[in-house]
């Protein structure tokens, strides 16, 4: 089976202090730095399971970029990387006292990956390519992961989509993501509780989907949900 996924490969810096933090003044921290992205992670997983994995992505003309398009190469995936005069991108992750994250998100390169930039051969025989609700969310990424989408389908490959954020998801809007699941049509929708709960109306998607609907009837349910839900909270709930 052969995985893919298209979006963001970026610089990923965890930083887990020992304690709470000193405001103005130093605290000791366990510091990690590597690569990250939903969309380089999901590739990697795959493929420290021993599947075949591919990603799509956009980085900087930078050693930034060259490392982490190693690193994965040297993970067993398989990486198309667009060089952009953009730096590559970065996420700092500050781990809590209980282990919860907060991230300060730099997207950097991987935004401006365009259509054009997609060649055909790089979509042949992928069985499912995965796509984070974060290659949706920013033109012309979103343009250039819809058009993945279409040649994976031209294929009969799969789609799964990740909502990936609950910050992405409000900003966005929750009917206009609806929208684009329903033009998407996943097979496999991925979601945490909180997301679940910012986009109540993929869950109504996911349910038809397992009620036997089919994407097409599920996204046209779901497009009528959402409807509605524009009306009571807004494409921008606060």
């Amino acid at each position: 089976m052969l995985l893919a996924a298209i979006g963001d490969l970026v610089l990923d810096i965890t930083i887990a202090p020992h304690g709470e933090l000193r405001t103005n003044d130093d605290t000791p921290a366990a510091i990690r730095v590597g690569g990250g992205g939903q969309a380089a992670n999901f590739c990697a997983w795959a493929a420290s399971l021993g599947e075949r994995s591919r990603l799509v992505t956009r980085v900087g003309d930078d050693d930034a970029g060259r490392r982490l398009v190693a690193e994965l190469e040297a993970g067993g995936v398989e990486v198309h990387a667009v060089r952009a005069a953009e730096p590559t991108g970065a996420i700092a992750v500050l781990i809590g006292p209980g282990g919860e994250r907060t991230m300060a998100t730099q997207r950097g390169a991987s935004v401006g990956l365009r259509r054009d930039d997609l060649r055909p051969e790089w979509f042949v025989g992928v069985d499912l390519i995965h796509v984070p609700a974060y290659s949706l969310f920013r033109e012309p990424l979103a343009t250039a992961a819809r058009t993945a989408v279409e040649m994976v389908r031209l294929g009969r490959g799969r789609v799964s989509v990740d909502l990936s954020s609950v910050a992405g998801l409000v900003d966005y809007g929750p009917a206009r993501m609806m929208s684009e699941l329903a033009r998407i049509k996943p097979d496999i929708l991925f979601a945490t509780a909180a997301e679940a709960d910012a986009m109540p109306v993929a869950m109504d998607f996911c349910i038809a989907i397992v009620s036997g609907e089919g994407p097409q009837r599920a996204g046209e349910h779901a497009v009528r949900v959402a409807a509605a839900a524009v009306a009571k909270v807004g494409a921008r709930p606060a």
